[in-house]
C-alpha cells in the first residue's frame, strides 16, 4: 500500500509537472527586437516624419509595440547631445540604429559602434562625410538615405527670385552648426554670383539667434529671405513662419510642411518618403540583410509648393509660369 500510494504521488506530481510546462514556455518567448531612434530635433515637429518610419517597418512585417520596440533618443536641436545619446542607444544593445535628422546624427552613431547596423537619413553627401565607401557600396556596418535638401538651396535662391524679381537684397539663414553649411554657402554664393544677386548671409542656431536674424533683415532692408534646410530649422517651423509674417518678408524654406503651415513657398525632397526608406532598410536588418548590401538610396521625389493665401497678404502676384511649374498650390 505504501509502494501504490508512493507511486499515485509521484504520477501526480508528474502530471502538475507536465500541466506546468506550457506556462513555462509561454513566459519564455524570446524578446522583442529593439530599434535605436536617433534624431537631432524634437519630437512634436517631427512626429509625421516618425509616422511614415513605421510605416516603413510595417512594410517588411514589424508593427511598434507587436513585434518589435522602439527607444527614442531626441537632441532637440543641441546637436552636441548627439555623441551621448547615441552611445547610450549602444549600451541598450539595440538592434538596429536610425540616424535620422541630419549627417550629425549619422556621423554620431557610426563613431558609437562599428558593429550595430545604423540607418541614416542625410542631407550630406555620405562619402564625403565618411560614413560610407560609395553609394552603391556603402561597406561597413552603415547604410541609409541621402536625402536631397541642403544640395537644391541653389535652386531655391532661383525660385525665389522668380517669385519677387524686385528684391535687390536677399537675406540667406544658415545654421553653422550644421555638417552641411559649407557646401550650403557655396551653392548659394555661386548661384548668386551667375545671375548677380546681392546676398546677406544670416546665422543662426537657436530661438534667440533667429529672432535677431529677422530683425538684422528687416534693418537691411531685405527684400526677401531664404532660409536654409536645417534641422533646427524644421524644429522650430512656426517661429520661422510666424516672423516672416511679422516682418512680411517674402521667403522660401526647405520642406511642404513650411507651405502647408502658412510659408511663402517651398522646394525639396519628401521627407517622409525618406523616413519610410529608413524604416523599410532597418526592418530588412531586422531580418537578417547586411547593411553593406543595401545601396544608399537617394531622393527622387521634389515638390514646389506655393501657398496662395500668404503671396496675397504679401501682395505677391504669383507669376504663371511659377504657379504652372508648382506640385501644389495652397488656397
Amino acid at each position: 500500500m505504501t509502494i501504490g500510494i508512493g507511486r499515485r504521488h509521484f504520477i501526480s506530481a508528474l502530471g502538475g509537472v507536465a500541466v506546468s510546462w506550457p506556462l513555462t514556455v509561454r513566459a519564455q518567448q524570446p524578446a522583442m527586437p529593439l530599434i535605436g531612434f536617433l534624431n537631432s530635433a524634437s519630437p512634436g515637429p517631427y512626429a509625421s516624419y516618425v509616422t511614415a518610419f513605421r510605416r516603413g517597418l510595417n512594410e517588411t512585417g514589424f508593427s511598434e509595440g507587436r513585434n518589435v520596440a522602439i527607444e527614442y533618443r531626441w537632441a532637440e536641436g543641441q546637436y552636441d547631445r548627439l555623441p551621448q545619446l547615441a552611445a547610450d542607444l549602444v549600451h541598450r544593445q539595440v538592434a538596429v540604429i536610425a540616424a535620422t535628422g541630419g549627417g550629425l546624427s549619422a556621423v554620431a552613431a557610426k563613431a558609437s559602434t562599428t558593429t550595430i547596423p545604423i540607418v541614416f537619413a542625410t542631407g550630406t553627401d555620405p562619402v564625403q562625410q565618411g560614413l560610407v565607401a560609395s553609394l552603391n557600396r556603402p561597406g561597413g556596418n552603415v547604410t541609409g538615405v541621402f536625402v536631397l535638401l541642403s544640395a537644391l538651396e541653389g535652386k531655391r535662391l532661383g525660385l525665389l527670385r522668380e517669385m519677387v524679381p524686385t528684391a535687390t537684397l536677399i537675406a540667406v539663414l544658415l545654421n553653422p552648426a550644421n555638417s552641411s553649411f559649407d557646401a550650403q554657402l557655396n551653392d548659394i554664393q555661386e548661384a548668386a554670383r551667375s545671375v548677380g544677386q546681392q546676398l546677406h548671409i544670416l546665422y543662426a542656431s537657436s530661438e534667440h539667434e533667429i529672432d535677431a536674424a529677422f530683425a538684422t533683415a528687416a534693418q537691411l532692408p531685405a527684400r526677401a529671405m531664404l532660409v536654409g534646410a536645417d534641422p533646427v530649422f524644421s524644429d522650430l517651423r512656426d517661429q520661422l513662419i510666424a516672423l516672416a509674417a511679422r516682418y512680411a518678408v517674402p521667403a522660401i524654406f526647405e520642406l511642404r510642411e513650411f507651405a502647408a503651415a502658412g510659408g511663402l513657398m517651398s522646394y525639396g525632397s519628401n521627407l517622409s518618403d525618406a523616413y519610410r526608406l529608413v524604416g523599410l532598410y532597418s526592418g530588412q536588418i531586422l531580418k537578417g540583410t547586411k547593411p553593406a548590401d543595401l545601396p544608399v538610396q537617394q531622393s527622387t521625389k521634389f515638390e514646389l509648393v506655393i501657398n496662395l493665401k500668404t503671396a496675397k497678404v504679401l501682395g505677391i502676384n504669383v507669376p504663371p509660369t511659377l504657379l504652372a511649374r508648382a506640385d501644389e498650390v495652397i488656397e
